[in-house]
């Protein structure tokens, strides 16, 4: 389905942004990380996040030259599960449940009137507010799968640590971020400025990355490490297969 790509691009995009700021030596506690050089709080920073077993990330923002505005809330673990949403603004929102090897999807009406338009006021009726179920193996369904695991943000941020570039980074004053102290840390590289608030007390997770000033600007929070991802599914008088739905018409959604 189409309609999830800008949440695959927000989600792997949320990677990257960390990436940006962060390298990598061991994660540790230290309650006086704001003593240290702006590269050592950022290696420790990407390196606590590696190490989440799960997390919940809200992301909100433009992703892409296009401009694209939505949001994306997951809470996800490595062994792929997830529960959360995605909305696109005017093109519509889809909540996502994965537990296992199914997932569930309820796209609401303005996606498949924007991303389905030919057969998609069909579907959206068939499913009356019900989740459509698919294994999650399903080739339709590999987009939300992959942007579920948290495994697909710590594989991209392993794969590229070889890429990332330390020099410039700045160090700012303790602030706060939820209420939480952090200490921030800064890179600007042409007109883009992306700045990662790594938690001052406690194990040093990024728990806010904002990008200003370039084709992706946006806001990415981590919070909920180590929480584990909710266990509720929809039921069955609440789900609709899809190879059901689908045979209701001969259009692909």
């Amino acid at each position: 389905m189409s309609g999830h790509r800008w949440a695959a691009r927000a989600a792997a995009g949320a990677a990257a942004v960390a990436l940006t700021v962060t390298g990598g030596t061991l994660a540790q506690a230290d309650d006086d990380i704001d003593t240290l050089p702006a590269e050592e709080i950022a290696e420790r920073a990407r390196d606590a996040l590696l190490d989440a077993r799960s997390l919940h990330l809200s992301a909100r923002g433009s992703v892409g030259a296009t401009g694209e505005e939505g949001s994306v809330d997951l809470t996800l673990d490595r062994e792929g599960n997830c529960a959360g949403g995605v909305d696109m603004g005017d093109d519509g929102s889809v909540e996502i449940v994965k537990r296992g090897d199914d997932v569930w999807l309820k796209p609401d009406a303005a996606f498949w009137k924007n991303h389905v338009p030919i057969g998609g006021s069909t579907f959206d009726k068939i499913l009356d507010g019900r989740y459509m179920k698919a294994g999650a193996d399903d080739p339709r369904m590999l987009e939300v799968t992959e942007f579920c695991d948290l495994d697909t943000f710590r594989e991209l941020m392993t794969d590229n640590a070889g890429d990332a570039d330390f020099d410039g980074l700045t160090k700012g004053a303790r602030t706060e971020v939820n209420g939480a102290p952090t200490v921030p840390v800064t890179r600007t590289e042409g007109g883009e400025r992306v700045t990662a608030h790594v938690a001052a007390e406690g194990t040093p997770y990024p728990v806010r990355i904002t990008v200003r000033g370039g084709d992706e600007e946006g806001t990415v929070d981590f919070s909920g490490f180590d929480r584990p991802v909710p266990t509720a599914t929809p039921s069955a008088d609440e789900t609709v297969d899809i190879t059901a739905l689908l045979g209701r018409s001969v259009k692909p959604v």
